[in-house]
């Protein structure tokens, strides 16, 4: 697995990874929560973040994390992938190009919040509704620099 910067031709892949990790992931999502959140991440929010990607040998994109700034605004994997390495090796890169590192976590997906655990992120806070204003809880972690 390798990690370079996206290029602009895959945002089609990469919400296409989206896609498919937040049906794997967000349990707590209905379908139509997802075709909600949908063009808010292809209009919005991929074009606007500093995309890096996941690539294996033949350099086509299984996971990627978005940046703005030092925030960790997504990191999402495809599901055959989940639990081989990659999402730490992209929190690990994220690591070494800002520093510290703050992200926001859905507290009701689990499994993520455990991730982020285990890489070091510790708990600064909670907010009862997402971004967009909806009741889906987020919990605010930061890990510091090396």
């Amino acid at each position: 697995m390798n990690i370079r910067q996206a290029r602009p031709d895959e945002l089609g892949i990469l919400l296409d990874i989206w896609l498919r990790a937040v049906r794997a992931t967000h349990t707590f999502l209905t379908e139509g929560d997802v075709q909600f959140y949908l063009p808010l991440v292809r209009d919005l929010a991929l074009p606007a973040l500093e995309l890096w990607v996941l690539v294996m040998e033949d350099d086509v994109p299984v996971g990627f994390m978005g940046l703005a700034g030092s925030k960790l605004e997504a990191l999402f994997l495809a599901p055959e992938i989940h639990r081989q390495g990659g999402g730490r090796r992209l929190v690990e890169h994220a690591r070494r190009l800002k520093g510290s590192l703050t992200v926001d976590v859905n507290e009701q997906n689990a499994g993520a919040v455990r991730f982020y655990e285990a890489c070091g992120f510790v708990r600064e806070g909670r907010s009862d509704v997402d971004s967009t204003g909806r009741p889906f809880p987020l919990l605010h972690l930061r890990l510091e620099a090396r």
